[in-house]
C-alpha cells in the first residue's frame, strides 16, 4: 500500500516529534474536523517551500488514518484537549499523495499520471479486492466501495514546473483532479497544499469547489505555517545555541494578520540545530529564482528592489499571481509571484524583504551582469568601502556624485530615501564583510546605517544621512545621540556623515573613533 491507509505518515510524523525544534501545530486538526462531511470540505493552502506543509500533511495522515492507534503520539499535543479529538482519531480512510514523487523514468505527463493512477488502483484492489471491470475509473471504484475518504494531497502543483508538461497536459491534470474529487459522494475532506494558487490555474468550474488560503491575503490558517515570535522564543529558551535576537535579524519579516511577525520555520530550525545563523532556505530551491523574476522586466522592477535593499518599503496594491500564464510581464505579476514564493513580505499594502537571509540573495542579484547600468554602479562599491576604511571623505563624496550623475532613471533626489538608494548601491560590496542594519535603534534615536563587521579585526561603521544640512551636522548627530552605543564592543568605529545640498552636491565628513 502506497497511498491508501498507509502508516508512512505516522512513521514520518513520529520522527518529527523527536526533533528538539518541533513546534506543536496540532490545532490545525480542530479546524479541519469541523469541515469533515460538509459541503465546505475542500481546502487548498498555498505557502512557500519549507513552511511546514509536509510536516502538517504527515500529522494529518497520522491522525486520521484508520486501523492505527496513535493516541500516544497525539495525547500530549494541544489537539488532545479539543472536543473533537477522539471522534476522528484514526477513524477515516485516508488517501495521501505527495505529487512530487515521480517514477525513476518520467519523460512525459503520461508517464507521470499513469504512475499515480496505477498505484492508486493497486491500493484499492488490495484493500477492497480486485474489481471485476479492469477498465473502471478510479472515481467509480471509490463509489462502489461504499466508503468515504479523506484526501491529503501535498505539492499538488509540482508537475506544473516540470519540463515535460505542456499546456494541454496541465489542463488534463486539472481534469484528473476534478474527476477524482468534484461532486463525489465519497469525499469527506480534501486537504491540498502547494506553492502556486489553485484559482489561478483553474479556469471555469474545474476546481472552483476549493476554498483557497494563500500567503498573500488569507489569514485563517496563518498560525499553522511558519513560527510566530512566542514559538521562536520558546525554542530559544530550550536551545541556547543561538540567540533570539540573531534569529530575528536573519529569518524574521513575514507577517500574520494584525501585523504579527512570522519567521521562516525551516531556517530557524536549521540555525538552532547547527548552532549558527546562515543562509539555509534559499538553498532549498533554484538559486536563480529571484533573479529570474526580476529579469523578466528589469526596467520596471529594479527600482523597487533597490528601495527594499535600502530598507525602504514599497507601496503597492497586489492583485495576485496569475500562475496560469507562467509568463510574468508586468510589475504587479512579478512582485505578486515573489510574494507567493516567499521572496517578499506583503503586509498592509507594503512590500519588504523578509530577513537578512533573503537580503543576501537580493544583494547578489544586484551584482549580476544582467542588471545592466545598475551593475556598473555596484562595481564602484569596492572603491567606496576602501575609501571609507581609509577615511577618505573627498573620494566618498566624489563616488556619490558620479553615481548620482549616472543614467539611472529612478535616482532622482527628492528626499533622504533617494539618497539611501544611492548609498545602498555604493556600499553593496561592503555587505560581504558587514551586516548592515538600516534605521537601527541606538542610543537616543535611530541611526540611518550601522555596519557590524563579520570579522573582529575590522572597524564598525556608523553612517548618518542628511538632506539640505551639512555633513558635519550628520556627524554631530551620531555623537550627540550616542549612536556609537550599539557598536561599543568594537575597538574601532568609523563615523561617517553624508549630506547633499539643494544643488544635489554631496559632501562627507568622517572621523575614526578608537577606544
Amino acid at each position: 500500500m502506497f497511498y491508501l491507509n498507509t502508516n508512512t505518515a505516522s512513521i514520518l510524523f513520529q520522527k518529527t516529534l523527536r526533533r528538539s525544534t518541533y513546534v506543536d501545530k496540532s490545532m490545525l486538526i480542530s479546524h479541519l474536523n469541523k469541515r469533515i462531511g460538509t459541503d465546505n470540505c475542500f481546502i487548498c493552502i498555498t505557502r512557500p517551500r519549507r513552511f511546514g506543509k509536509i510536516i502538517n500533511a504527515n500529522m494529518l495522515g497520522a491522525y486520521y488514518t484508520i486501523n492505527q492507534d496513535n493516541h500516544t503520539m497525539f495525547d500530549s499535543l494541544a489537539i488532545a484537549k479539543d472536543p473533537s479529538y477522539t471522534e476522528h482519531l484514526n477513524q477515516h480512510n485516508v488517501i495521501q499523495v505527495d505529487f512530487s514523487k515521480t517514477p525513476d523514468e518520467c519523460n512525459s505527463y503520461k508517464d507521470y499520471i499513469n504512475y499515480i493512477k496505477n498505484i492508486l488502483v493497486s491500493d484499492l484492489e488490495n484493500f477492497f479486492c480486485k474489481h471485476k471491470n479492469p477498465g473502471i475509473s478510479i472515481s467509480d471504484f471509490l463509489i462502489e466501495s461504499g466508503q468515504s475518504f479523506i484526501f491529503i494531497f501535498d505539492e499538488w502543483d509540482f508537475c506544473f514546473n516540470e519540463s515535460f508538461m505542456s499546456e494541454p497536459d496541465k489542463k488534463n491534470f486539472l481534469k484528473f483532479l476534478k474527476g477524482l474529487l468534484k461532486d463525489r459522494p465519497y469525499t469527506d475532506l480534501v486537504y491540498m497544499t502547494g506553492i502556486l494558487p489553485v484559482a489561478k490555474y483553474s479556469s471555469g468550474s474545474e476546481l472552483n469547489m476549493f476554498n483557497e488560503y494563500n500567503f498573500m491575503y488569507s489569514s485563517v490558517f496563518d498560525n499553522y505555517f511558519g513560527f510566530n515570535e512566542d514559538e521562536v522564543k520558546y525554542l530559544c529558551k530550550h536551545n541556547e545555541s543561538v540567540k533570539y535576537e540573531d534569529l530575528q535579524i536573519w529569518y524574521n519579516g513575514y507577517y500574520l494578520n494584525g501585523n504579527r511577525i512570522l519567521f521562516n520555520p525551516h531556517s530557524v530550525c536549521c540555525a538552532l540545530e547547527n548552532g549558527i545563523c546562515q543562509n539555509y532556505w534559499t538553498g532549498t530551491g533554484p538559486m536563480n529564482e529571484i533573479a529570474e523574476c526580476i529579469e523578466q522586466n528589469v526596467d520596471e522592477v529594479r527600482e523597487d528592489i533597490v528601495k527594499m535593499v535600502s530598507g525602504i518599503p514599497v507601496q503597492i496594491k497586489l492583485y495576485g499571481y496569475s500562475a496560469a500564464e507562467q509568463n510574468m510581464s508586468t510589475r504587479n505579476e512579478i512582485l505578486s509571484a515573489m510574494v507567493v514564493y516567499g521572496f517578499l513580505s506583503y503586509n498592509d499594502g507594503q512590500l519588504a524583504i523578509p530577513g537578512y537571509e533573503l537580503m543576501e540573495k537580493y544583494e547578489a542579484v544586484l551584482l549580476r551582469q544582467s542588471m545592466g547600468e545598475l551593475k556598473k554602479i555596484t562595481d564602484r562599491s569596492k572603491e567606496m568601502l576602501n575609501a571609507t576604511l581609509n577615511c577618505d571623505s573627498k573620494r566618498i563624496a566624489e563616488i556619490l556624485e558620479e553615481v548620482h550623475d549616472s543614467e539611472i532613471p529612478f535616482i532622482q533626489y527628492n528626499d533622504e530615501n533617494s539618497l539611501s538608494c544611492v548609498v545602498t548601491l555604493c556600499y553593496l560590496y561592503a555587505r560581504e564583510f558587514y551586516y548592515i542594519k538600516r534605521e537601527f535603534a541606538s542610543g537616543k534615536g535611530y541611526c540611518d546605517y550601522i555596519f557590524f563587521p563579520k570579522k573582529t579585526d575590522m572597524p564598525a561603521i556608523i553612517l548618518e544621512l542628511k538632506a539640505f544640512h551639512s555633513a558635519e551636522n550628520a556627524l554631530s548627530q551620531i555623537k550627540n545621540k550616542n549612536y556609537m552605543k550599539e557598536a561599543e564592543n568594537y575597538k574601532e568605529i568609523i563615523l561617517v556623515g553624508i549630506n547633499y545640498d539643494k544643488e544635489k552636491h554631496h559632501t562627507c565628513s568622517i572621523e575614526k573613533y578608537s577606544k
